[in-house]
């Protein structure tokens, strides 16, 4: 299913004016982690803070949607944020990384992976990373997840 085709769907079925929505992939698995939303473990999401600068982008805000996509670019299901705060990399909560969902839900998992991952994100832009880096740390809930 397509994005466009998910989105109107979901305003039809919960019968909401469309307030607009971005749809994108999660991290370097999306399939995996698209699942792991429409599952209900999946609650959180973490994104360099210096690449939204970079790219031109705005940091997501509450009460925003997005249609979530899997590798092949079809439409899984649709979010909404709850909640934006940017820490430090070294300051991320252990409630946080657990709300990720991913691996043992741990802390210690959570920075070795993202480490690694933002490492590569920031290299492709000509950026670092470090400890000390802004960490923009999102929060949504599954709102519409068709049954398959």
């Amino acid at each position: 299913m397509t994005a466009q085709r998910m989105w109107e769907e979901f305003l039809s079925l919960k019968k909401i004016d469309d307030c607009g929505y971005e749809a994108w992939q999660f991290g370097d698995s999306p399939d995996e982690l698209a699942a792991l939303v429409k599952s209900g473990i999946k609650r959180a999401t973490a994104s360099a803070y210096e690449l939204y600068a970079f790219d031109g982008e705005a940091l997501p805000k509450p009460g925003e949607y997005s249609v979530i996509l899997n590798s092949h670019d079809e439409a899984v299901c649709v979010i909404k944020t709850t909640a934006v705060e940017v820490v430090r990399f070294c300051d991320v909560a252990e409630e946080f990384a657990f709300k990720e969902g991913e691996g043992d839900r741990s802390l210690a998992y959570w920075k070795k992976v993202h480490e690694r991952f933002f490492t590569e994100q920031l290299k492709e832009a000509g950026l670092e990373f470090s400890p000390e880096m802004k960490v923009d740390c999102g929060q949504f809930e599954l709102v519409y997840a068709p049954q398959l």
